[in-house]
Order: C-alpha cells, then structure tokens, then sequence
C-alpha cells in the first residue's frame, strides 16, 4: 500500500508568501556592504566586564550600561587612556556630575545634527528672584 502526500509542491509556483528558503544568493554582499563603513570593536572581557560592572553598580540599566561602556571604551582607545584608569578616576564623582560626563560623552560620539542634555531644577525662591520697586 503506497500513502500519498495531500501537500501541493509549491515551488514552481508564484505565490505572495515568503520564500522558505532563509539562504539568499545576495546574503554575502548585503552583509559586506551593511558593514563597509563600520569597524568592529573588540575589547578585553575584563575590562568589559568592569566598565559594565562599575554603570550598574552606579544604577544604570543594564542594556544602558553595556551601551554606555561601549563608547567609553572606544572613546578610551581613541585618547590612549587606561580603561581602568578612567574608572578611577570616575569612581570619586557623584551621580549628577557622572551624568554630565556621560552626556557629554554621548554627545561627542553622536550625530551633529541632535545632542542630549538634562534639566535640573534649580531651587531658588521665586520671590528673591524679583524685583521689586518702591
């Protein structure tokens, strides 16, 4: 007794659904072309793993930490700087200078055409603000 397949071949014909085949012919040049203009990082995981350690020590989000510690670390090779220098050296600052630094940083390593900043509230009274005449 031979069983037969009910599933209709579908492959010589025309159809809106994707392709099942995942492997694209152009798969090779799409990718050397999506990375011309990127060069890849790589950093000891020591110093990663510090970097990282020391943002969410500091409270940061663990993806903005790894985000974060990325650019320091480029930005740490680019000025020939000791990466666990640069964390000494960050260690003694308090969390809204820390903050300034980072934005600073990101700002540097970011598109021209937007920058980041904060806002910090000031607390002085509005009453001596004015002025007032007699």
């Amino acid at each position: 007794m031979t069983i037969r397949s009910t599933a209709i071949d579908t492959s010589d014909h025309r159809t809106n659904l994707p392709r099942v085949d995942p492997t694209d012919s152009a798969d090779r040049v799409k990718s050397i072309f999506n990375k011309y203009f990127t060069e890849s990082l790589s950093f000891p995981s020591n110093e990663v793993d510090a970097v990282v350690g020391f943002f969410e020590s500091r409270e940061f989000d663990p993806t903005s930490a790894r985000t974060l510690g990325t650019i320091l670390m480029q930005q740490a090779r680019l000025d020939n700087v000791k990466v666990f220098e640069l964390l000494d050296t960050l260690k003694g600052i308090e969390t809204l200078q820390l903050s300034s630094i980072v934005t600073e940083v990101l700002n540097y390593n970011r598109s021209k055409i937007s920058t980041l900043g904060y806002r910090v509230d000031s607390s002085d009274n509005k009453l001596e603000k004015r002025n007032v005449l007699v």
